[in-house]
Parts: C-alpha cells; structure tokens; sequence
C-alpha cells in the first residue's frame, strides 16, 4: 500500500518504485511525425509560444490513464493542444477543420 504523502507529492507519470512489470527496450528510428512532433516543440519554445516547463505540466495533466495508454510523443500532441486551447491559440473546432483538411489533402494525394 502506498503512504498517504505519496498521494499529494505523485503526479501521474510519476510511478518510479511501483510494480509495473519488465519493460521491453526496442530501439528504433523515430517515425517522420514524430521527428516534425520533436521540431514543433522545438519551435515553440524557441518563439516563446509553449516552453519546457509547459509542455512537462501538459503531459501530467493528462492524467494517469492517459499517460498510460499514450506513446510518448502523441503525449506531446495532445498536451500542446490543450495548451494550444488554453492559450487562445485556435480552439478545437479549428483544430479539427485543419485536420480534416490535410487529411482530404493526404487522400488526394494518394489517389493521383
């Protein structure tokens, strides 16, 4: 059982000392979308918009389950819309329309 202190002092991804099981290491390159979901971080903390700091506190605020269930960089895209979100960036409707609109763009491309 875990001591009441840890309750409040624990955040999340903060599971260092519980049983989690083996963890296989698979080293591999990263992914096209992940090297632009590391760029994108990088940019963002270079034009002051969402900085290290944020991004860490985006991650936690995902919540237990989430972090859990989330490879580590889509942990990233989720934290920097919320904070996107937070910040008056665009909202999620915006967010969505784009989406929408580089997926019909991919599937044209694909097509021809």
């Amino acid at each position: 059982m875990m001591p009441t202190q840890d309750f409040v002092s624990r955040l999340p991804n903060d599971i260092g000392g519980f049983e989690a099981g083996s963890v296989m290491r698979v080293e591999h390159a990263l992914e096209p979308w992940e090297k632009r979901c590391h760029a994108l971080a990088d940019v963002l903390d270079f034009k002051k918009l969402i900085n290290t700091e944020e991004k860490r506190k985006g991650v936690e605020a995902l919540g237990e389950t989430l972090i859990g269930k989330l490879p580590y960089y889509e942990r990233w895209i989720v934290a920097f819309a919320n904070i996107s979100f937070t910040k008056g960036f665009f909202t999620p409707t915006e967010l969505a329309e784009k989406m929408a609109e580089v997926d019909a763009r991919f599937a044209e491309q694909q097509a021809g």
